[in-house]
């Protein structure tokens, strides 16, 4: 029960430490990892995708058989009306939960495409990584470029891509030395229910909301900015034909599921496309939003930001256990060792994240906490940032940053910040928190 409502023990201790700006060096990590972790291999990297297709297309085909085997239980062993209803449901329930997760591990498996790790071969990456995200309707080289940028400038408040904080003047909140918690709370205090609401709307609409409109992604981009338009701001003009294909890719996806939708009913198409769909995008969300979003992990300005610093900003987390490490292949386990190493296949991730532990050491961010109660507690709690400062923390609800920084004293010491307390008015946004 303490795994599934209580903190984890190394979030508790990061939250009760002050915090230092690493000052491990990307040479004295890269010396401690083999180079033959770097190795790609093609059969290695098609065999998991081979993999991944067969489990969907076998609860695929297991999908079609939960109809008729309810009906089957119905006349041959007389189960009653209400044990057929809880029985096809828990059938469809166990079938949606399973694509969802395979679908986003199509999802994972296409991201390290486009990292170049399923193999050497350039062309193998994008034609993999190309047909995996169009069928689950992602815009595959539009997607990867943000990515890249992310990737470069992780952390970054002027730089970075992706889950950007907003900042006390975006949200019109008066000055910190005069604020009040009842400023705070007219802006983020919110109902239960509205709380939920939101957060089901992040999470089962959040993915398509953010490459529709670029929402938390960096505001020096224009209003309108979004991930299908070539001539976006997000893309170089050598990247427009790549953005060009990936919408023809979306839309010829869309036809084929038009007419495979018109083929086998609203109902099966609902059943057995459209909710694993949007599962899988919960999981995309939750596991890259936790990456990224926390209450005591740092971001940083551009006096601090350094390409290491960014890159270990980030928390591994045991997402579904040994499922999500066979199935989203290593995504939230070793995102540490994936921002550091981006250029290493997934399988390797693993020695990787064992490698750099004993340099970082308490640089290294772990979280045992159960992801739906990480979720909630960074929904909750990550509001906005202050404007000034080059290292700064999320602060919560109360104006409030519960993790501070250990600064030196002239005698070179390190000694602890006070905890901290607490232009336009943004619009309402479901994914602000």
């Amino acid at each position: 029960m303490y795994s599934l409502f209580r903190d984890g023990p190394e979030y508790i201790k990061r939250k009760n430490t002050p915090f230092r700006p690493s000052d491990v060096t990307l040479s004295e990590l890269h010396s401690v990892v083999p180079k033959h972790l770097y190795r790609k291999s093609t059969a290695k990297g098609l065999a998991y995708v081979t993999r991944d297709v067969l489990c969907a297309v076998a609860v695929y085909k297991l999908g079609w058989r939960i109809e008729p085997l309810v009906q089957h239980c119905i006349h041959h062993f007389q189960i009653s009306p209400l044990s057929a209803w809880a029985l096809n449901w828990t059938l469809w329930g166990l079938y949606w939960y399973l694509q969802g997760v395979i679908l986003a591990g199509w999802w994972c498996l296409a991201h390290e495409a486009g990292h170049g790790t399923l193999s050497p071969q350039g062309w193998v990456n994008h034609l993999v990584g190309f047909s995996l995200h169009t069928f689950i309707l992602v815009p595959y080289y539009a997607w990867r470029s943000t990515h890249h940028a992310h990737h470069k400038a992780t952390m970054s408040i002027e730089r970075d891509e992706n889950y950007v904080p907003r900042t006390r003047s975006d949200y019109r909140l008066p000055a910190e030395k005069i604020a009040l918690v009842s400023d705070y709370h007219e802006v983020f205090e919110e109902t239960p229910i509205y709380t939920l609401c939101r957060m089901l709307f992040m999470q089962l609409l959040g993915w398509q909301y953010y490459l529709l409109t670029n929402i938390m992604g960096n505001p020096k981009y224009p209003p309108g900015t979004n991930h299908f338009q070539p001539s976006s701001p997000l893309f170089k003009p050598h990247e427009r034909n790549g953005i060009i294909a990936s919408n023809l890719g979306l839309g010829f996806m869309s036809l084929l599921l038009w007419r495979w939708g018109n083929t086998v009913g609203s109902g099966y198409f609902v059943k057995l496309y459209l909710v694993p769909y949007l599962l899988a995008n919960h999981w995309i969300v939750m596991l890259t939003y936790l990456h990224h979003s926390d209450p005591t992990i740092p971001h940083y300005r551009k006096n601090e930001w350094t390409f290491l610093r960014g890159a270990i900003s980030t928390v591994d987390r045991p997402l579904l256990g040994w499922f999500g490490r066979f199935f989203l292949h290593n995504v939230s386990h070793d995102h540490v060792a994936h921002h550091l190493f981006s250029t290493i296949p997934f399988y390797n991730q693993p020695q990787v994240t064992e490698a750099i532990k004993k340099v970082l050491k308490d640089d290294y961010n772990f979280d045992s906490t159960n992801t739906f109660r990480a979720l909630y507690r960074t929904f909750t709690q990550c509001c906005f940032i202050e404007d000034d400062g080059d290292v700064v923390f999320y602060k919560n609800r109360d104006g409030v940053a519960i993790r501070v920084l250990a600064q030196k004293d002239s005698d070179g010491k390190g000694k602890e910040t006070g905890k901290e307390e607490n232009s336009e008015k943004v619009e309402w946004n479901p994914l602000h928190m």
